[in-house]
């Protein structure tokens, strides 16, 4: 379907229908460019937590078994 007819199909929508639809493209653009951001992000600090023993220190704990305090 084409842009301009989806339009003209939301155009005859009630005003509580369109406004719905909105908030379901705002927060699908929002949840694109977040999952855009991180990766950006994770591509840039993998060669650090390659590199860098310090930002991965704890890791060396991953196997040990956790007790919590009651």
């Amino acid at each position: 379907m084409e842009a301009v007819a989806i339009i003209k199909e939301i155009d005859n929508l009630p005003t509580y229908k369109r406004i719905f639809i909105v908030e379901q493209i705002i927060r699908s653009i929002r949840r694109e460019k977040m999952e855009e951001t991180l990766e950006i992000a994770a591509e840039r600090l993998f060669d650090d937590y390659q590199n860098d023993s310090e930002l991965t220190a704890f890791t060396q704990l991953d196997c040990e078994e956790f007790y919590e305090p009651r």
